[in-house]
């Protein structure tokens, strides 16, 4: 939104009093950001790069230290106005850290470190802790991002189980559904790219222009004509067929995809009577393939029911696995679907003996919103400091809650070259480079600078973070 674009006001209120809480001699704190547990044992790592664009890309100014010092003065909290004022004069308004974290579509086990923040101006010790609000919304990404992953996961297993071309029919298997579901378009945006690190099938038009801006693919996502129930009603419940028909006339050519929803009053007459019999003809000879989405039911049942009369209404072949796959038309469910309801459907019909080809998804809150930052247990942690010229170790160890105890000491991530295992490491005192530790045998790093002092060092393509997803 236009009024909230001063990032020295994207937090939390009560990290304006922080700077004076710090004990005396410190000038320097480290912080990392990792998943420390959740519903999945991995996570892609997505995002960073977009939220150090749009959040970092801008220096800051005298004017929105003005705003902030005004605002806080009002709000009941301190403000660090010289520190601010320093950053702006000293800086040219550059934020003072350095940035390192995993390449971006890598897939790494949680309870690693993914990001590591260090301030680099001794006077600015506090910004890496002012910043937790922004930075920790990486969360967002990597969230939608790993459920995407998981899922592509599990739809592979059932095409390698009863398709010819497994990998062929990978990519447009879950559709992004989302983007009226989310909260913002700013979620809209992140959300939606960050699931076509996986897929290429999306309506959330937000999430292709935000892979274009943030990671320069020109076009990361597709889609194809389809209805909806207001352009199927709108022609009545008698000229139900008509507004079939016109969709055909409208949309199917050659070689093309038209998805039609056809459960605006009975799904099965439409299947069986509509397309079965007043349309066949008409579907067979367009060339086109015929896309049926059913929206309501239950979703294992009713997707089983239509693939049955659409075999019955057009028929199918057996493919080199012996499963069944279906002349002309295809099936889409948009309704109900999320990571159990995939996985039930998809055993059905396979056990049926239709192939994995003949089933796609459309996925829209569980994809986009349906998690919060707690999905992964994401944390934003200090793990070191220096003071009186010495580092010494941050965590916390709650009594009540071991799975809140934090990493201590400055952290660094390393990746196994046989066997891509990962470990997080401490980097030894007297190194103030990791890149200068020495590490041990078979092992390398797995972060890299991508931020310094207000310059993006690594600049990662779509088309890179999508191969780097493919190699876990």
């Amino acid at each position: 939104m236009q009024d909230f674009d001063n990032p020295i006001l994207d937090t939390d209120s009560y990290k304006a009093s922080h700077w004076l809480q710090y004990p005396p001699g410190i000038d320097k704190t480290f912080f990392y950001v990792e998943s420390r547990g959740g519903v999945y044992d991995r996570t892609l790592f997505f995002g960073l790069q977009a939220i150090l664009k749009q959040s970092f890309g801008r220096p800051l100014r005298h004017a929105d230290v003005d705003e902030a010092s005004e605002f806080f003065a009002g709000h009941g909290e301190p403000f660090n106005e010289p520190g601010w004022r320093r950053i702006v004069d000293e800086h040219g308004g550059h934020l003072p850290l350095k940035i390192r974290a995993v390449a971006e579509g890598s897939v790494v086990p949680t309870h690693q470190a993914l990001v590591t923040i260090e301030s680099t101006d001794p006077q600015a010790f506090w910004l890496p802790s002012y910043l937790e609000t922004q930075l920790l919304r990486l969360w967002y990404p990597v969230t939608v991002a790993t459920i995407s992953w998981q899922l592509k996961q599990l739809i592979r297993g059932f095409l390698l189980q009863s398709s010819d071309e497994p990998e062929a029919q990978l990519p447009f298997k879950l559709h992004d559904f989302g983007s009226r579901g989310v909260s913002s378009a700013e979620s809209a945006a992140l959300g939606g790219m960050s699931h076509l690190v996986n897929f290429r099938g999306t309506d959330t038009v937000l999430g292709v222009l935000a892979a274009r801006r943030y990671y320069g693919e020109p076009m990361a996502g597709y889609s194809i004509p389809a209805a909806e129930h207001s352009t199927i009603t709108s022609w009545g419940r008698e000229r139900e067929v008509d507004a079939y028909r016109n969709m055909l006339a409208q949309f199917a050519k050659p070689g093309s995809l038209v998805a039609v929803v056809s459960d605006s009053y009975d799904i099965y007459r439409a299947i069986a009577e509509h397309w079965g019999k007043s349309l066949r003809d008409e579907v067979i000879r367009s060339g086109a393939t015929l896309v049926v989405r059913p929206d309501s039911g239950d979703p294992a049942e009713v997707v089983m029911r239509s693939l049955e009369l659409l075999d019955q209404a057009f028929g199918s072949t057996l493919n080199g696995k012996g499963y069944k796959l279906l002349k002309h038309v295809r099936v889409i469910q948009g309704d109900g679907v999320n990571p159990q309801s995939i996985r039930a459907i998809l055993e059905r019909v396979v056990a049926a003996g239709f192939a994995a080809d003949n089933i796609g998804f459309g996925m829209g809150g569980a994809l986009l919103q349906q998690m919060n930052r707690d999905t992964q247990k994401f944390a934003l942690k200090c793990s070191a400091a220096r003071v009186q010229g010495r580092w010494i170790d941050v965590y916390k160890d709650p009594v009540t809650d071991a799975g809140k105890t934090s990493q201590r000491g400055r952290l660094t991530l390393l990746r196994h070259r046989d066997d891509g295992s990962y470990r997080t490491v401490a980097i030894p005192e007297g190194v103030d480079d990791a890149e200068a530790m020495t590490l041990p045998a078979g092992w390398e790093h797995a972060m890299q600078t991508v931020w310094e002092n207000g310059r993006l060092l690594r600049d990662w393509s779509f088309a890179e973070v999508r191969a780097r997803s493919e190699q876990a």
